[in-house]
């Protein structure tokens, strides 16, 4: 169980970094923020493997992917905080 938590936190830390130099411009979070990122987006990745594949059934629809969907996941998650974030600067 903690391998399996620690092994998350590191995916989620490779991911998150390589989804921020990925998307444009500057997102203005941190190394944890980043790391939540990267966790978020390997759920997001395994969510879609689930979709596209259906390839674990017995997982569940929400479960975290490898280090390709996760990267994946975050970029996607990435885009839509910075999407998100630059529409609310904006309008004020």
């Amino acid at each position: 169980m903690l391998w399996t938590i620690l092994g998350l936190i590191i995916i989620g830390l490779i991911a998150g970094l390589i989804a921020r130099a990925v998307i444009p411009g500057k997102q203005s979070i941190g190394i944890l923020m980043t790391i939540v990122l990267g966790i978020v987006g390997s759920f997001v990745g395994g969510f879609l493997g689930f979709l596209i594949f259906r390839a674990d059934p017995q997982g569940g629809f929400l479960q975290p992917a490898g280090i390709i969907g996760s990267i994946i996941g975050a970029i996607i998650v990435l885009g839509i905080y910075v999407a998100v974030t630059r529409r609310r600067h904006v309008t004020r």
